[in-house]
């Protein structure tokens, strides 16, 4: 391929690759379009623990005035006349001197929001409603109409429980179909106490609705701005093991992953099951027997014998060292004397037998270990 040819292709490829990139920013500039996208991020801070968190920043945007915390705490915090305080917790969780405290408040002029206990009321006795004669009703909660001006038909308190009275009647009421109290607005002194089955409407999430809006406007009408608003409510911080597992997986999946390695590469590997080991059949003297049959049988029956043979001897010297030194007849006969046994088997047993004859061999063996035996001393332990 020459120079002229080369540099053309060269510049050919140029031109493609020039051509390519400006029909893509044609193509981008002509499709492309920018956008804005809102996404909600998780809260953060007081908006997380803290129900009632947006009630607070709009009251705050009307010019009313609000504090919003977990406890009374009346040594820190002092109650004005035309103070409201909504309890947005569990009454029970209430301490009787801090409800001793707010009807002496609500008697000069203040106004008490209080809810009726979700559940497990009974008998007992509830802070501040046991004393308006106020009783949790035993039937399911019913939903009630809720009608706004300008607005769709709306229900409210579907879970919530209502309530029955037995003091004086209220001021203002709301009651179901089954003629149960969903809210009352009684007389205390020179404040109002209103009761209300639920404060699900007042939440971050609900209060965004115009009829949760009204209603909650309504409830605040007594005080609403001569004073400041007290939200008291109960700290609704997540579970930490819940915490944990929705939001910390990117740690907690790879170490659990990482442990279950670990415990797979030390644990034991179990292979297929083997069998028992036999157990022991023979005793010591089958082993024994066995053992001299074999050697009997392969020709060194001599060898048997002269083990036999020797043992008697050597506890012979031990026990009669006078007739283990003699030899022959005379050995003979005082070993027969000793025994009370015929000399002429006693000869025969310490001379060695024909190992063809296995008879002979067998009784020889037989009387050097009957006699071995009789030698015996008295206590076995004071010598071999």
């Amino acid at each position: 391929m020459t120079n002229t040819r080369r540099n053309l292709l060269i510049g050919l490829g140029v031109l493609a690759l020039a051509a390519a990139v400006a029909l893509a920013v044609w193509w981008w500039n002509r499709t492309y379009v920018r956008t804005e996208e809102f996404v909600d991020i998780p809260r953060t801070g007081e908006a997380r623990t803290n129900p009632l968190y947006v009630l607070k920043l709009a009251l705050r945007a009307d010019g009313v005035k609000a504090e919003a915390r977990q406890r009374l705490q009346r040594d820190r915090f002092t109650l004005g006349r035309s103070d409201t305080v909504l309890l947005y917790s569990d009454p029970r969780t209430l301490p009787t001197a801090d409800a001793d405290a707010l009807m002496e408040w609500v008697a000069t002029g203040g106004h008490l929001l209080v809810r009726v206990p979700a559940s497990g009321a009974g008998k007992e006795r509830v802070p501040v409603l046991s004393s308006l004669g106020i009783t949790p009703a035993k039937a399911a909660p019913q939903c009630v109409g809720l009608q706004v001006e300008g607005e769709d038909r709306h229900v409210e308190f579907c879970q919530a429980r209502a309530f029955t009275l037995d003091g004086e009647e209220p001021l203002r009421a709301w009651v179901n179909e089954a003629g149960d109290y969903v809210f009352a607005r009684m007389k205390h002194g020179q404040g109002v106490i209103d009761v209300v089955s639920g404060f699900d409407f007042l939440t971050n999430d609900k209060l965004k609705d115009v009829p949760h809006i009204a209603l909650t406007r309504q409830l605040l009408a007594p005080n609403y701005g001569n004073g400041t608003v007290h939200l008291i409510y109960a700290a609704d911080m997540p579970s930490f093991w819940s915490t944990l597992l929705r939001q910390s997986w990117m740690v907690w999946l790879p170490l659990l992953l990482a442990l279950f390695a670990w415990l797979w590469r030390r644990a034991l590997r179990f292979g297929p099951l083997l069998p028992s080991p036999p157990a022991e059949r023979r005793s010591l003297i089958e082993h024994i027997v066995a053992s001299g049959e074999h050697i009997h049988r392969y020709g060194y029956g001599d060898v048997l014998y002269e083990a036999a043979r020797t043992a008697f001897l050597a506890r012979l010297r031990r026990r009669d060292p006078q007739a283990a030194a003699q030899g022959g007849d005379v050995q003979a006969a005082m070993l027969a004397e000793r025994f009370g046994l015929n000399a002429n088997d006693i000869r025969d047993a310490l001379s060695t037998p024909d190992p063809r004859d296995r008879t002979a061999f067998r009784q020889r063996i037989a009387l050097l270990v009957r006699m071995r035996n009789s030698l015996r001393p008295s206590n076995p332990e004071s010598s071999p």
